[in-house]
């Protein structure tokens, strides 16, 4: 189990990646979960963890689980 200071650096690492090649993460999520539409993967500036929290909300998953599904695309 990751510590919350573990989880924090994590998702702050793939905030960053993911912000740099979001149009091509965001038409991969939406592949994959059918049930995204484009307002829940807007990213808007300083709104990374608002983003996250609608993505966990979709899909009934953890933000872990979320950071994961989005490392691995």
């Amino acid at each position: 189990m990751k510590t919350y200071s573990q989880l924090k650096q994590i998702t702050m690492s793939n905030l960053k990646e993911i912000e740099n090649d979001w149009i091509e993460t965001k038409a991969k999520l939406k592949q994959k979960f059918a049930k995204l539409t484009n307002n829940d993967l807007m990213l808007l500036d300083g709104k990374k963890d608002e983003l996250l929290a609608r993505i966990q909300l979709k899909l009934g998953k953890t933000k872990e689980e979320v950071l994961n599904i989005i490392a691995s695309l």
